[in-house]
This record gives structure tokens, sequence and C-alpha cells, in this order.
């Protein structure tokens, strides 16, 4: 006669058996589109390949010839000034849009969805608009310039611009998704810790200092380290904005990757430069969670 603890264990076991029957479908698609590619593209890495001739192995040449690319320096260049303004910048604005609409008013609502909404648009439908904004003749944004006596820059014709409109326009289509991040995270920390500083007569400066930041550095930590990610991964604005232009001024890492293996039709060059990213990628987050591994959980 089964005791009880046998029926459990029979039960456990079941309820396992099902749960690897769910898991396993999405572990086949990883593993086609995730897995196999990234591993066939460390193998291209070391081989010459051009599409249409069989993959010959020519060992670490690919990544020697990367350090000696000058085109490959000029975009890695321009990945890191991006990077550097997008992250901090996307930070700023998601926090700040979080605090404002983290309160219980009337509108507040609304206002989330309108904030979320350049999310769930398409690149196309997000560069068309930017394109008009930025158009130096007739664009709202230099006609908006002129009303205090401002002469508006070419934007996007203008080399010394182009990069920072690239980054207007990624920091607004993107702050949503962060923001919601950054609301889930403050509706996280709990009222008595803002109401004991208020009795001890805090500021809300010091509230936000003391509080707020720290409770938030898990929160930080998965907004900065996604934005440094789609930093470096930038490709659908400089595409549809600028081709990479004007003088090279836009062209990113992702962006000579996809020139170089469908236009040059030169795969294992372009995998080389893909393994190198993502080299890159890795250091970048590893850094980030040193940065952030001190934080404050409640």
């Amino acid at each position: 006669m089964r005791t009880e603890t046998d029926r459990k264990k029979r039960f456990g076991l079941e309820q396992q058996k099902i749960a690897y029957l769910f898991i396993f479908p999405p572990l086949i698609l990883f593993a086609i589109f995730m897995v196999i590619p990234t591993l066939m593209a460390f193998y291209l890495s070391l081989t010459n390949y051009n599409v249409i001739q069989i993959p010959k192995f020519i060992g670490f040449k690919n990544f020697a010839n990367i350090f000696q690319d000058p085109y490959f320096m000029v975009a890695l260049r321009n990945t890191f000034f991006y990077a550097i303004c997008y992250v901090p910048l996307g930070l700023i604005v998601s926090l700040g849009s979080a605090i404002l609409l983290n309160r219980k008013k009337p509108g507040t609502k609304l206002f989330r969805t309108c904030f979320y909404l350049p999310v769930l648009s398409s690149s196309i439908a997000t560069a068309t608009i930017w394109l008009w904004l930025f158009n130096p003749q007739y664009g709202l944004i230099n006609r908006m310039l002129s009303w205090f006596g401002i002469s508006g820059p070419a934007w996007l014709a203008d080399s010394d611009w182009a990069m920072m409109a690239i980054i207007i326009m990624s920091v607004w289509a993107g702050f949503g998704g962060n923001m919601m991040i950054y609301l889930a995270g403050l509706q996280g920390i709990p009222d008595y810790l803002y109401e004991a500083a208020t009795l001890d007569g805090a500021t809300r400066f010091q509230m936000f200092r003391y509080i707020t930041i720290p409770a938030l550095t898990s929160t930080t930590f998965l907004v900065s380290t996604m934005l440094c990610i789609g930093a470096f991964q930038m490709f659908d604005q400089a595409y549809l904005l600028t081709q990479g232009g004007p003088g090279n001024a836009t062209v990113t890492v992702v962006y000579y990757i996809y020139n170089t293996a469908f236009g040059s039709l030169n795969m294992g060059y372009a995998s080389a430069l893909s393994v190198i990213l993502f080299a890159i990628i890795l250091i970048f987050s590893l850094l980030n969670m040193k940065v952030n591994q001190n934080g404050i959980e409640y």
C-alpha cells in the first residue's frame, strides 16, 4: 500500500513532466534561432566566406584585419559616442517621467499611455515623423528655434549634428518602455520609508537621494543594461534616417556589419565583426553589473 509520501513524490514527478512538456517547444525554437546561428557566426568568423563559395578556413586572419580597418574604427567611435550620450539620457528621461507619473492624479494613466505609444510604433513610422521634424527648411524643430531667433542646423545633412539627431529620436522612441519598468520599481518602494523620512524633516531631494535611488538599484541595472545593449546594436535609425552619412558620421558597428555582409558579401569578416561586438557588449554588461552590485534591496 502506497504511503502519502509516495503519492506526493509521484505527483511531483508528473508535474515536472508536464513542466518539461511546456518548456520543450520554446527551447527548440531558442536553439534553432539563437544558439545555432550564434555558433555558426563563431565558425564563419574563422573562414573566408562570400555566400557563393564554400567557406575556407583561415584561422584568426579576419580578427587581425579588424584592428587595421579604418572604417571599423570610425564605426566603433561613432557607436561609443552614441552609447555615451544615449544611455545617460535614456536613464534620466525614463526615471524623470516615471517619477512625474507615479502619482494618483487625474490624467496620469492617459499620459502613461501616450508616453508608451512610441514604443509600439514601427521604426519606419517613427523615422518618417522625425525626417519631417528634422527637415532644415520646413521642419517643426527649426521652425520653433526660429521663434527665438536661432537658426537651426541642417540636422541629418550636417555631419556635426546627424548623430545627435539620431540620439534625440532614439531617446524619444524608447523611453516609454523603460519608464514603465521604473514605474514598477517606484511602486515597489514601501511608503513607510518616505513617511519616516518626512517625520525626520528630510527634503524631497534627500528622499530621492537616500531612498529612491538606492531602492531602484536593481531596476537601474536592468534598464541601463538594456540601454547599453540597444546602443551598441543601433541600426534602424542610422539606416532609415541617414544611411550612415553624411561622411560616415552615423555609421555604427552594426551598420558596418550589415554593409560588409550584404553589400560586399564578405560573410566571414562580418561574422568576425559580430564576435567583436558581442565581446564589447559582454564587457560593458559585466562592468555595469559591477557598478550596480552594491545596491540596496527592500
